[in-house]
């Protein structure tokens, strides 16, 4: 994780640095409602790539918000899942996903 003197001061943009952008927020999405394995979430991203996936799970890792269970089996098993820390950020997106229905019902 990171400490406190690296993350901005205002903790809007401390959000914005863990997932600020749109891989993170699907991935969360997705590990929301269960754990999934790498290639689970590879083929429910339609056009991340694999390096973007792997860049991704790695920070939200780093940062506490996921976890990485390795099973230690042949053929190799992973699965990232959320970590109770993690879990707060249902909060957000239920708020995010309420606004972009909201939004879709505004336009035409």
């Amino acid at each position: 994780m990171r400490n406190k003197e690296e993350l901005p001061e205002c903790p809007v943009a401390t959000t914005i640095s863990l997932v600020g952008n749109k891989w993170k927020l699907m991935i969360i999405r997705n590990l929301m409602k269960r754990p999934w394995r790498f290639n689970e979430l590879q083929r429910s991203l339609n056009g991340v790539s694999q390096k973007v996936l792997t860049d991704s799970l790695r920070q939200l890792e780093n940062d506490g918000i996921i976890y990485r269970k390795d099973y230690n089996i042949n053929p190799p098993k992973v699965e990232y899942g959320m970590t109770e820390l993690g879990l707060e950020l249902s909060k957000m997106l239920d708020i995010m996903a309420s606004f972009g229905d909201f939004y879709k019902s505004k336009i035409q």
